[in-house]
């Protein structure tokens, strides 16, 4: 037997207790779960990428855009190298640089073409000094020594004429 004092508790809603249009009501305006609605709230994640005026959603340059680019891609070695051939006149001087070009660069080694054989001595002397140069305003370039070589020679061995053999000596005799 309930007690006097105790409020009898409200029946749960029952569905076929309360009309159709009004359960429909209820249903739409969302006071009332259904398995539809909850597949829509449960599917619906917190998005931290796309909440505006969170930290990282400031606007940021083209060239810090690009910098992180090349860095994730791993092309700043190779970018290194094409500045240090771009920038040859500020590293080794204008007068070197103009008898001299990089033609080259393989396992660390950059090759240095002069346009005579003495610019190339006065260059090995002067090896340390531009290898410094290099290393200290381009670290990533991973240049580890530099060659210097004279000028491009014609060579009898090569070319549209060229016999297998000894060639126009071995007609002496």
């Amino acid at each position: 037997m309930p007690d006097p004092g105790e409020q009898p508790k409200p029946a749960p809603l029952d569905r076929t207790a309360v009309p159709e249009t009004i359960a429909t009501y209820l249903r739409l305006r969302g006071l009332e779960p259904s398995a539809r609605s909850y597949r829509k709230r449960r599917r619906r994640t917190q998005d931290d990428e796309n909440i505006p005026f969170a930290p990282g959603r400031d606007p940021r340059g083209v060239g810090d855009v690009l910098a992180d680019l090349t860095r994730e891609a791993g092309w700043d070695p190779q970018l290194a190298r094409e500045d240090v051939v771009r920038a040859w006149d500020q590293v080794a001087g204008d007068d070197t640089a103009k008898h001299t070009r990089p033609v080259a660069f393989s396992d660390g080694t950059l090759t240095i073409q002069a346009d005579s054989t003495a610019w190339a001595k006065q260059l090995q002397l002067m090896r340390a000094q531009i290898l410094s140069e290099i290393v200290r305003r381009y670290p990533e370039a991973g240049v580890s020594a530099v060659r210097f070589i004279g000028p491009d020679v014609p060579s009898w061995k090569w070319g549209p004429r060229t016999i297998p053999g000894r060639g126009p000596r071995d007609t002496y005799g």
